[in-house]
């Protein structure tokens, strides 16, 4: 299985235009036979708290990018904004090559920190999804800090997708946490971030494939691309060589807590 890993600079609100640039991503994905692209969190607007103006009731951006999917053979997870209310939520979809939605996941911890929470209602429910002999789990952002989550999706789930919004000025966290989540669950993790300059923010992307022994095998920073990764059976090859995971004591966890 190959995907690719867009590495987009978005136009703050700019809705129709970053999609436009978003098929010229994709086509270039297609073209080197990735089986699916991956986008950064609210893929088409930036992190915007306008959610009047982003948010959807309709589904239009889904439209589009089945459309692409369609087009160009391959499957996309992109993200985009629901509104509910005068509330938004904040949304990561993945469609497969035929456009048919394989899965859709709301943010279960909206970033408090900048008042995401304010504006965005928060999710309740994991997602994980079949996909090319892969189980995925999705997360956004600030999820990444969350690692309960992920031990939760890794019952199933192999490769962890976490799309986001993450500033320079806190990009080591980033590295540091991704590897972190890759090595304590024993699978994959594709972090997809933004670069360029979104209000009065400076993003260097540092999207990176990490392996399921926390290393990371591909990575792209302070510029606009895609990046590939190829993926065979690693986790399932790490996980009986190491089987850590079975030692967990989750029942006892929950007493604890």
């Amino acid at each position: 299985m190959k995907a690719a890993l867009c590495q987009f600079q978005i136009e703050y609100e700019a809705k129709a235009r970053n999609l436009r640039r978003a098929e010229q991503m994709i086509e270039t994905a297609a073209a080197e036979h990735a089986n699916i692209i991956f986008f950064p969190e609210m893929s088409f607007t930036g992190f915007s708290m306008n959610t009047m103006l982003t948010g959807e009731s309709g589904g239009e951006t889904i439209q589009v990018i089945q459309e692409y999917a369609r087009n160009y053979h391959i499957a996309v997870g992109f993200g985009w904004v629901k509104q509910n209310g005068d509330k938004g939520e904040n949304h990561y979809t993945v469609v497969n090559d035929a456009g048919t939605v394989l899965a859709d996941y709301v943010k279960i911890h909206p970033f408090s920190f900048s008042g995401e929470d304010k504006y965005y209602i928060a999710g309740s429910q994991t997602a994980v999804f079949p996909f090319a002999g892969h189980t995925f789990g999705l997360f956004i952002c600030y999820d990444l800090r969350f690692p309960e989550i992920f031990r939760t999706a890794a019952a199933e789930a192999d490769v962890m997708i976490v799309a986001a919004n993450w500033p320079e000025k806190r990009i080591a966290h980033w590295n540091k946490l991704l590897e972190a989540r890759a090595l304590e669950n024993q699978c994959w993790m594709f972090g997809i971030n933004c670069v360029g300059d979104q209000k009065n923010l400076h993003y260097n992307g540092s999207s990176r494939a990490v392996n399921p022994e926390g290393e990371t095998v591909n990575c792209l920073c302070d510029r606009e691309g895609v990046i590939f990764c190829e993926i065979q059976d690693e986790a399932a090859a790490f996980r009986n060589s190491f089987p850590a995971l079975q030692d967990r004591r989750p029942a006892l966890y929950k007493e604890l807590m």
